[in-house]
């Protein structure tokens, strides 16, 4: 009879660090630091308008992000 492994540590890897997460993290990171520096570079003068845009869009995606978990 053969002796059960114990898969615990894959088990906790995988909930801790799924593959598909470090991905989006990577990509919204760049788009953040890419827009940022876009952002800045335009000046002063639309720095106002650029935040309430970026505001809404977090706001937009947390929605989005929450309604998707009720399924």
């Amino acid at each position: 009879m053969n002796p059960v492994r114990p898969l615990a540590a894959d088990a906790v890897l995988d909930l801790l660090m799924p593959l598909w997460q470090v991905v989006i993290g990577v990509f919204v990171l760049v788009t953040v630091v890419v827009a940022g520096r876009r952002i800045l570079m335009r000046g002063p003068s639309r720095m106002g308008g650029a935040m309430l845009l970026t505001g809404c869009a977090v706001i937009g995606v947390a929605v989005v992000g929450y309604l998707v978990q009720l399924l």
